[in-house]
């Protein structure tokens, strides 16, 4: 393990770097709160430059082979690796016909330089309320490998997001796997971002959809979820059993709205009024349904 004390315009810390996944757990377990995990640095070095967080050690998982697997099994779903860049996921002609609203998402996050460092679990472990990845791994039903020397366990991810920059790790814990699992074969996703200016740009309202098996209505799978709305990402859970329902599609989608401004509270802040998000809010979900359940093409 090498270690470096960084003295630049950053905030003074202990660099480390372990060689394997046990060395890093041990190395969090040591230091708890007081170490921060580095995957592709994007954001928590920003952080630490504007001393939004002040840890005493940074722990480096870059380059750590079992963390670096980006794996699919085949009716089962995909598995990423904490150290998998966004950019890895975007050229992955799996993640692109099967996790199409993943891929879709990732794809509109930031921009290509910062997709080839920042990693798809570190996008997650900041917890931003603006995070693109999480609303389509919550529409997925993603879960996240939480790991300590006292062992792994999953947490389903609409349980992992606390509040805003807060989540439910322990301080021993970090980030190894996220597991997304494989949704059905007639599946359709995307992600609807409404930005200030580029695409580029943290999100004003982003919105994330996934709908299957619409033939049956007892069967429907139609999801949704927000980022940029609430204190965290959010899945809207009352959406799916409104489409359980057989009746036409227009009404349901017209409650579908309903049913959503109810559960979100924009605040207004530098990218937009509470107002003009939830504005976003009701015309994005009438429109991303629509798209989705091809009422219109």
């Amino acid at each position: 393990m090498s270690t470096l004390i960084f003295r630049t315009t950053l905030p003074r810390f202990e660099y480390l770097k372990p060689k394997s996944l046990g060395e890093a757990l041990e190395l969090k377990a040591k230091y708890r709160d007081d170490a921060m995990v580095l995957a592709g640095g994007t954001d928590l070095l920003v952080d630490i430059r504007m001393r939004a967080k002040k840890p005493k050690y940074v722990i480096d998982i870059k380059g750590i082979e079992e963390l670096s697997e980006l794996r699919y099994v085949e009716g089962k779903g995909l598995e990423i690796g904490s150290a998998v860049t966004l950019s890895e996921l975007e050229r992955s002609k799996i993640v692109k016909e099967k996790f199409h609203v993943l891929w879709d998402a990732v794809r509109q996050l930031a921009d290509f330089l910062l997709r080839t460092r920042a990693t798809l679990a570190g996008n997650i472990a900041n917890a931003s309320p603006a995070s693109d990845s999480a609303p389509a791994l919550l529409v997925l039903g993603a879960e996240v490998e939480l790991s300590s020397t006292r062992g792994a366990r999953r947490l389903p991810i609409k349980r992992f997001f606390k509040w805003v920059k807060q989540t439910y790790m322990e301080p021993d814990e970090m980030i190894t796997k996220i597991f997304v699992p494989e949704p059905p074969r007639d599946s359709k996703g995307m992600y609807l971002k409404f930005t200030r200016i580029t695409v580029e740009d943290l999100s004003v309202v982003g919105i994330a959809g996934l709908a299957a098996n619409l033939e049956e209505p007892e069967k429907r799978i139609v999801r949704l979820a927000y980022a940029s709305v609430a204190p965290t990402p959010i899945l809207v859970e009352e959406v799916e059993e409104i489409f359980k329902h057989d009746r036409p599609v227009k009404e349901l989608i017209r409650e579908a709205v309903e049913a959503v401004k109810k559960k979100t509270s924009p605040i207004t802040d530098v990218r937009g009024t509470a107002e003009y998000r939830m504005h976003l809010i009701e015309f994005g979900t009438a429109y991303l349904l629509n798209r989705l359940l091809g009422v219109m093409e």
